[in-house]
Parts: C-alpha cells; structure tokens; sequence
C-alpha cells in the first residue's frame, strides 16, 4: 500500500473512464506489470499508466530494444513490445492472452489485428493505446495500426497453455 504523493490521472477499470486519484489517499498496488499499475482506490479498481507512476512514488519499467542496425522492423522485437502490455484485470499479456490475431509488416509500418476479452470491454482504447505505443519504442517502425475485430470472438482456448496456467483455467 502506498499513498499518492500528487494527483494521479488513472483509468477506472473495467469502464476505462478517465478519473484522477486525489492527493492523500491509500493506494493498494494490485498488479504491477509492463510498466503500468493496476491499483485500487476506496473499493474502486483502477489502472494507472507507468508515466504517471510517481505521483504514486513508483516507477515505471522502461522498455528498450536493440537495434540490429539493418534498418528492419524485426517481429521478435514487435513480440517482445506486446509482452509487456498486460490485461489490467488479468496479470497477463496480449499475446499469451490470445488477443492477437495478426502482426504484418510492411517496411517500416506495423498492422496489429488485436480483439478484447469482450466486445463492451471499456478499456479497449486504452489496450489500442499501449499497443501503438509500446510497438513504435521498436527500433526502425515509423507507423502503428490497430484494427480491432471480434470474428473470431476470443474464447479462453486462445491462450497459451501457459497463460491458462497462469489463469487457473487449464484443467
């Protein structure tokens, strides 16, 4: 538990409504993942981005990736940037998630076919965001897109083996 040195922008989970924790107030860290935080404020879940993290007297972990100096957009790398998006409500990443569907790669520019765990899910955007931000720290990726679609809807049977483990729902 921590207590916010400064107002802290953060996002209600599983809503996404933007809302700010005051000042003064007891913080329980819930999930600490990819640089970001899911906390809960008064009963209420919430998710913080890890550039806002010293409000709370945290840090953020700062992802950084090599570049291999052939001025290509390497897919392992594009992997390793989804990996530390995690599900604020599930400590677990996109990709072992199963949430995404397809990564192409076109020169410097990066296509990204994700879903959610549920059409309503209102921290889409915020998921949408991470990605475009996370995947452009890729050495040589000028642009991100992120199409989001729900043919297939997700089901728990896309998930690695590991992150059902992980989940407690391999049986």
């Amino acid at each position: 538990m921590v207590v916010s040195l400064a107002e802290c922008p953060a996002r209600q989970v599983p809503s996404g409504v933007p809302t700010v924790i005051p000042s003064g107030v007891f913080v329980t860290i819930n999930q600490a993942l990819g640089g970001n935080y899911t906390v809960t404020v008064n009963g209420n879940m919430m998710r913080v981005d890890g550039t806002d993290a010293a409000a709370l007297g945290l840090e953020a972990e700062d992802i950084q990736f090599e570049d291999r100096g052939d001025e290509q957009v390497h897919q392992d790398q594009i992997e390793q940037a989804l990996r530390t998006i995690f599900d604020p409500e599930i400590p677990i990443n996109l990709l072992d998630l199963g949430l995404v569907y397809g990564i192409d790669i076109d020169a410097h520019k990066v296509n990204i076919r994700m879903t959610l765990t549920a059409p309503t899910c209102g921290m889409g955007p915020v998921l949408i965001s991470d990605v475009k931000y996370r995947v452009a720290k890729v050495p040589n990726v000028e642009s991100v897109e992120v199409e989001l679609v729900f043919d297939p809807p997700w089901s728990r049977d896309m998930m690695t083996e590991e992150a059902q483990l992980e989940a407690g729902l391999f049986f």
